[in-house]
């Protein structure tokens, strides 16, 4: 999906850009990737996982581009990509049409100063916009400060995966299923 640039100022007094993803940014999504794994235990790869070829992030980021439904949300600052946050369909059959799934990551050092709340509430605007009525998101035990943001945008908690993530030192984390209604 396309839209146009949304630009606002941060808690920094930084002026941020959201847009949608195009295949030009493939590498620096790819860049993003590897850093953002390694930066946190709250994310689905380990950094050495992040294998994902520049051909298929651009025909991947094309099709995003291309979708009625579904959109990437990258924001920046001075041309520097600081993280996105994407909209994207549970599934292609009519059951669950009505359900979208949420994604949000930034890289560390520009998290807290509000661009991941503006993220957000774009990409749920967007989201309603896109006739879902209902936004699904997992996040792992532990990430208080995302919990909390996406409990003041009106999700709520659902259930736990116990044990859904296994780290490299042995251990486990449950994940929250929460969900936000359109209605």
């Amino acid at each position: 999906m396309k839209i146009e640039p949304i630009t606002f100022t941060d808690k920094m007094g930084r002026t941020v850009t959201l847009r949608a993803a195009e295949p030009k940014d493939a590498q620096a999504l790819i860049d993003y990737l590897k850093v953002v794994n390694a930066e946190t235990p709250f994310l689905l790869r380990e950094p050495d996982e992040c294998s994902i070829t520049l051909e298929n992030e651009e025909a991947f980021l094309q099709g995003i581009l291309d979708s009625e439904r579904e959109i990437m949300l990258i924001g920046l600052i001075e041309g520097k990509h600081v993280g996105n946050c994407s909209i994207a369909s549970v599934g292609s059959y009519k059951r669950v049409s009505h359900r979208c799934g949420v994604a949000i990551a930034l890289y560390q050092e520009y998290c807290g100063c509000g661009i991941g709340r503006v993220m957000l509430e774009t990409a749920l605007d967007i989201a309603r916009k896109a006739h879902y009525e209902q936004a699904e998101l997992e996040v792992i035990e532990g990430n208080t400060n995302a919990m909390a943001l996406y409990e003041k945008l009106g999700f709520k908690k659902y259930g736990t995966f116990p044990n859904n993530m296994k780290y490299k030192d042995g251990s486990y984390r449950d994940s929250y299923w929460m969900m936000k209604q359109f209605k």
